[in-house]
């Protein structure tokens, strides 16, 4: 399989070479979390040369089964340190070994190595990094392929053709060598049950799993749909022999997106300038989980893009909200440092009722920040009314 250079993760990690934190690459399985760290490790040897000691364990290997106990991880380390090098500790697939966190510290209060590590994310959630290390830990995460990457991956030029695939391939790149879409589907789906759901299984002891399978199904179905674990446990309650409480499905959803497979979007109030506490939206990690798992029976296609603008912006270091004012919504108010910018995404907007309508929940905000329809508009970028009307394929590959 062909790879291709993810530099904005390089640059991250490069960010950070000789800090004393623990860096941890984090993201949904089978986002090129592996992938990453071995680039980075052909980066320190080219910069570092013969300055640098890189120790390598890869659990994915059998060569590294007779370090799946922390001592021996630790004791593996401590034997291949070169005091007169910079030694650089990469583990990946970290959680295969039980108590790996205690081998970490170790090295970590050692104050001799520069560690990155990777792991399943039901295994290393964010929420666990402060508990689980006693030192300061970074993360990097990371996110299935773009369509910027996609078109670098297959040296594509076709704007619009390319963006048709995509929405229907999506971003797991481990599918691409696969010819045909029930193959590229068949993989997806399979990473989707297998290590991102059987994680959460394992991780949690699960004693429902189907309920957790009708749970994941359910948002799936409901990407970019207003939602909350109350109006979910009562619609899965109804609709089967299931019995779902708020509490339950609650702890479901946050496992749900701990494990990067699903991103909690709240709602912000932006005349009061406040965050909302209920009726949240959820967003895939891939839109193409859904066409695996569910297939492209009755979809609606401007919530798949509104999935994939959603990802994008977190992918450009967004931190994004759905926003109310006076009973209209917009689809996301995108904020970083002191930007703030006002989304609406939308499938076709040639009719021109469908046009006024996202126009007027945009103009409706009365502050100076700025204002974009994000449409499948398949033409060049224009202004109206001040709101920035832009082609969505080209607002991707920017």
């Amino acid at each position: 399989m062909r790879t291709i250079e993810r530099p904005e993760y390089l640059k991250q990690l490069i960010s950070v070479i000789g800090t004393p934190d623990i860096k941890v690459i984090t993201g949904v399985r089978r986002s090129g979390k592996s992938v990453l760290l071995k680039k980075f490790g052909d980066y320190i040897e080219k910069t570092f040369g013969n300055n640098a000691n890189i120790i390598r364990i890869d659990y994915n290997s059998d060569e590294s089964e007779p370090l799946l106990e922390y001592h021996a991880l630790y004791n593996f380390i401590e034997k291949n340190y070169n005091a007169k090098k910079q030694n650089f500790v990469f583990i990946d697939e970290v959680q295969l070994c039980p108590n790996f966190e205690k081998a970490i510290n170790w090295l970590h209060n050692d104050e001799k190595y520069d560690i990155y590590i990777t792991g399943s994310n039901a295994f290393l959630l964010s929420s666990d990094l402060a508990t689980l290390f006693t030192g300061r830990t970074y993360a990097i995460e990371m996110y299935p392929f773009s369509f910027k990457e996609y078109l670098d991956y297959f040296k594509r030029s076709d704007l619009e053709n390319a963006f048709s695939d995509y929405v229907i391939e999506g971003g797991m790149a481990g599918a691409y060598p696969y010819k045909t879409t029930l193959e590229k589907h068949k993989y997806v789906k399979n990473v989707y049950d297998t290590l991102i759901v059987r994680d959460i299984n394992e991780r949690y002891g699960i004693r429902n799993p189907m309920l957790m399978s009708k749970l994941s199904d359910f948002l799936m179905d409901n990407i970019s749909n207003q939602t909350s674990a109350r109006n979910i446990a009562n619609v899965l309650s109804s609709s089967s022999d299931e019995e779902a409480n708020d509490k339950t499905i609650g702890n479901y959803i946050q496992y749900l997106t701990e494990a990067f497979a699903f991103y909690r979007v709240r709602r912000y109030d932006v005349r009061g300038k406040k965050y909302l506490a209920s009726q949240d939206k959820y967003y895939l990690a891939d839109h193409a989980f859904r066409f695996a798992k569910l297939g492209s029976k009755n979809i609606d296609y401007g919530r798949i893009y509104e999935n994939i603008v959603a990802i994008e912006l977190k992918r450009r270091g967004y931190d994004i909200y759905v926003g109310t004012l006076y009973n209209k919504e917009i689809d996301f108010v995108a904020m970083k440092r002191d930007e703030v910018i006002y989304i609406q995404v939308s499938d076709d907007i040639t009719n021109p009722e469908t046009l006024e309508r996202e126009m007027s929940s945009l103009l409706s905000i009365k502050d100076a920040y700025p204002k974009m329809i994000i449409a499948n508009t398949k033409h060049d970028e224009y202004t109206k009314d001040g709101v920035r009307i832009v082609d969505l394929a080209h607002w991707l590959a920017e």
